[in-house]
């Protein structure tokens, strides 16, 4: 590496760590005031569950009791994988721009998804080896995909902390924009066994109980799939202590920035429903970065992956919906948004027990 690469590597780490100085815990008081709106809002207590639990802790991002989630957006990450080259997959590499290029056209899965939900789609380039017109920004493109990591590390570090940063800043700029809520999503052939690799070594579990087929391995592709990802981290043996050094070695550019959006989540206090099995993975190198960041993140489902449930576990969250998804681009996160805005209509809208002249319920014990 040269010395202006080494210089550069230096500030982005500087970087990083002055921003990851600014994440403090959600605001228990404001937690506390949204608790006590609900226990006089006109309804048995605690009857919405989870829903009443989602508006307290959203409070707590926001350091308000009040607040609205009028305007939200989906992050897409789009990335491609060198070790796609390994025979880990069932399409090629070539889909990934397909796939990025049909957010832009309303032509994805997801895209109909957050129209009926009501939420804005911002695909981004940071790692595709092609060029997508309608998607591809100078300034968010890290690499032009990785390398494959069976053969050598998926990233530099430098491209690791690059990605992380653009994350951060992409969560800052949608904030600014108005945005109240976000949510994650990726789009990368071959980041389940990427996501597999890093949440192997992250939990310190067997290759094979946190590997699945991602979309529509054979048996024998899924075979094929563990067996690289074990000689993978058996080659590079990536330090669990240290996320950087894990990303790097086996990792991918979409982690990175999905680590980086969890991260700015918590720097710019806005709430990030998490998607599926890839996106936990990725919220788990925020949370070991700084374990306050995991107050910022709203679980919208488990995935099918056998790893989804290990993550979410680790993570200390409870996913909201279980319905055996494993789609991803973002698509549980935003199956989650129609609930959120139903609990937060009922909180902000419904009557208190003293307005209808009713009792208030109390808290037995």
């Amino acid at each position: 590496m040269k010395d202006g690469q080494i210089r550069e590597k230096d500030r982005e780490k500087e970087c990083l760590e002055a921003l990851l100085s600014q994440i403090v815990p959600v605001d228990e008081v404001s937690k506390e005031a949204a608790g006590k709106r609900w226990r006089t809002v006109g309804k048995p207590l605690f009857s919405l569950g989870k829903l009443e639990q989602a508006v307290i802790d959203i409070a707590g991002i926001k350091r308000t009791a009040e607040y609205t989630l009028k305007k939200k957006g989906l992050l897409i990450f789009c990335a491609d994988n060198g070790v796609v080259k390994e025979g880990v997959t069932q399409t090629g590499q070539e889909v990934t721009a397909i796939v990025a290029e049909n957010f832009t056209r309303r032509a994805a899965s997801v895209c109909m998804m957050a129209e009926r939900a009501g939420v804005d789609l911002f695909p981004i380039d940071i790692g595709m080896v092609r060029d997508v017109e309608a998607v591809t920004k100078k300034e968010y493109k890290v690499a032009y995909g990785t390398r494959d990591l069976l053969e050598e590390t998926a990233m530099t570090e430098a491209q690791t902390l690059k990605a992380i940063l653009t994350g951060i800043r992409l969560v800052k700029e949608k904030k600014e924009e108005g945005y109240e809520i976000l949510a994650t999503g990726e789009m990368g052939i071959g980041n389940t066994t990427t996501s597999s690799a890093v949440a192997c070594v992250l939990l310190g579990e067997d290759v094979e109980a946190v590997t699945g087929k991602g979309a529509g391995l054979s048996s024998a592709g899924l075979e094929r799939k563990i067996e690289v990802i074990r000689r993978a981290i058996e080659k590079h043996r990536p330090n669990r202590e240290n996320v950087l050094d894990v990303l790097s070695k086996v990792g991918g550019l979409d982690l990175a920035g999905l680590t980086g959006a969890f991260l700015g989540g918590a720097i710019y206090h806005i709430p990030v429903v998490m998607d599926g099995f890839i996106s936990a993975a990725a919220a788990l190198c925020a949370v070991r970065l700084s374990p306050a960041v995991s107050g910022y993140i709203l679980p919208s489902h488990v995935s099918k992956e056998p790893g989804g449930r290990k993550l979410l576990d680790a993570l200390q969250l409870e996913p909201f919906l279980t319905c055996d998804m494993c789609l991803g681009e973002g698509s549980g996160a935003v199956a989650l948004f129609p609930f959120l805005d139903m609990g937060v209509a009922v909180y902000e809208s419904m009557s208190t027990f003293e307005d209808i002249h009713v009792d208030q319920y109390e808290e037995l014990v």
